[in-house]
């Protein structure tokens, strides 16, 4: 997915970071489902643009020519076990220890209303 011109990734204004719109700010707390109050979007406001200046710097350096890698040090391996298939756990085994259950099932409290 494109971004519109002179837009970034969240679509904010790529113009210049020294300050977001509060319209910028709502949508990104609206894709965050986080309710603001207008002084929340306003303190907001200087630390995104803050955060976003500070992602400009790293976009600036040159990595053509960089291996990607999964350490930032040489030499370091996983030290993670083989994924070997065994015998799954029985419903009891898997609920005995479950603070509530219903038949087969763990019970937990409604997330969504």
């Amino acid at each position: 997915m494109s971004s519109p011109p002179n837009t970034g990734p969240t679509g904010a204004s790529s113009t210049g970071p020294d300050r977001l719109t509060a319209d910028e700010v709502r949508r990104v707390a609206k894709l965050c489902r986080v309710g603001l109050t207008d002084d929340e979007v306003e303190q907001l406001r200087g630390e995104m643009a803050s955060l976003l200046a500070e992602v400009s710097v790293l976009q600036a350096i040159d990595t053509d020519g960089v291996e990607p890698t999964g350490h930032a040090v040489e030499g370091v391996h996983t030290v993670m076990r083989d994924d070997v298939p065994i015998e799954p756990m029985t419903v009891e085994d898997v609920l005995a220890n479950a603070p509530q259950r219903e038949g087969d099932y763990f019970r937990v409290r409604a997330v969504m209303e």
